[in-house]
């Protein structure tokens, strides 16, 4: 197969064919695919926007007194049911938030930039994320997506990149100690470690206003990230000094590892699937890049999250298309896109498995002229 052909191979965890996703060049431009979408898809309404984050802002709130006021004086045999759902509720709905917060930095909020910076600032600092860090690594990832070389997150292996040490990894035990650890400590080993990250010749992190992520226009707001996360930090732990460790690890910082959890099982599966194409300096280009990541199907996370979870080909493409407006601007570019649109609406738990299993490494086809510049996942070791 060429790097532009479909070629249709055996899954081999759940025994079901795959199609490859095209990896030619595709025979439009972003300029076609805009004109696809119906322009007031493009328009970013304050006042619709600012109705999402008060209602998610209501709900997290409410189930915040609920925990504080109720929860804390429940036996403890039936505390021991009511924390988890109020985590899982909490922890979705700021979920919502933290989405909210990714729509300002990517400018969706509202047109005024000053206001999208400052409310995604407060939101993404109060879940003790590193607002304007992230923001600009994640323009970068946006800026290189599907790229072996320059891509920000997920970047996967090459096959002769791996050591001995991966073949156990790539073992049913392997694989569950790898999904355990993407879902608990996942963000916090790339944000303070670059793990799975783009490679660097020093060390990168995200607080670092010197980290080799950031240009020099960049590093002070990086610095106002770091007093941010202080400030709030302080304030958790006098908090702390009130309430108890107890209470703030029972009603902050549990939902928080369900946020977490969330947004990088969510970003790993929309640019991990076998169907999906990686390219080396050779080969890729914005468009083909953009264009290698899937949608998935969350069920009624699906709005819960805003649907960044079933529109992210949408996203990749205009990522100022604001939230409630890309259903319908996926709508119009699925029929356009043809081929070059991928969904997958395997249930959520059984895809993590298969990916971990599948997805491995990535690798040009054996026989294939490899200076083509493009790679598939596999797992053959």
């Amino acid at each position: 197969m060429g790097s532009g052909g479909h070629a249709i191979e055996r899954s081999n965890s759940v025994n079901e064919l795959v199609k490859r996703a095209p990896s030619s060049k595709p025979p439009f431009t972003l300029s076609d695919i805009k004109k696809a979408i119906p322009p007031h898809c493009f328009n970013r309404s304050l006042l619709r926007s600012s109705s999402y984050l008060f209602l998610d802002l209501f709900f997290s709130f409410f189930f915040y007194y609920v925990a504080a006021m109720h929860i804390t004086r429940l036996p403890t045999s039936i505390s021991y049911v009511a924390w988890p759902i109020y985590w899982i509720l909490q922890g979705s709905v700021q979920m919502g938030l933290w989405v909210i917060g990714h729509e300002c930095g990517h400018q969706a909020f509202s047109d005024y930039p000053w206001l999208n910076d400052t409310i995604g600032y407060f939101l993404h600092t109060g879940m003790l994320a590193p607002y304007f860090s992230w923001k600009y690594s994640h323009r970068r990832h946006h800026s290189n997506t599907g790229s072996l070389e320059n891509d920000e997150s997920f970047v996967p292996k090459k096959k002769s990149a791996l050591n001995s040490f991966s073949r156990l990894l790539n073992t049913p035990p392997g694989r569950l100690f790898r999904l355990v650890i993407l879902c608990t400590v996942g963000w916090l080993l790339y944000v303070c470690f670059n793990v799975s990250g783009r490679k660097y010749e020093k060390f990168a992190n995200h607080f670092d206003p010197q980290s080799p992520i950031y240009n020099d226009r960049e590093r002070l707001q990086i610095l106002l990230t770091d007093i941010g996360l202080v400030v709030a930090a302080y304030g958790l732990y006098n908090l702390a000094l009130v309430q108890g460790f107890k209470f703030l690890v029972l009603v902050y910082f549990a939902p928080l590892v369900i946020v977490y959890g969330f947004l990088v099982v969510i970003t790993w599966l929309h640019h991990t699937h076998r169907s999906l194409p990686h390219y080396d300096s050779t080969e890729w280009s914005w468009l083909r890049g953009a264009l290698a990541t899937v949608d998935r199907d969350y069920g009624v996370f699906n709005t819960v999250l805003h649907h960044i979870t079933d529109t992210h080909v949408a996203h990749h493409l205009f990522f100022t298309i604001p939230h409630y407006h890309a259903m319908e601007a996926t709508k119009a570019i699925k029929p356009f896109l043809g081929e070059y649109y991928q969904f997958d609406d395997t249930p959520i738990i059984k895809a993590m498995w298969r990916e971990a299993t599948e997805c491995f490494f990535v690798e040009a086809d054996e026989g294939e002229d490899k200076s083509k510049g493009v790679y598939w996942f596999n797992n053959k070791m």
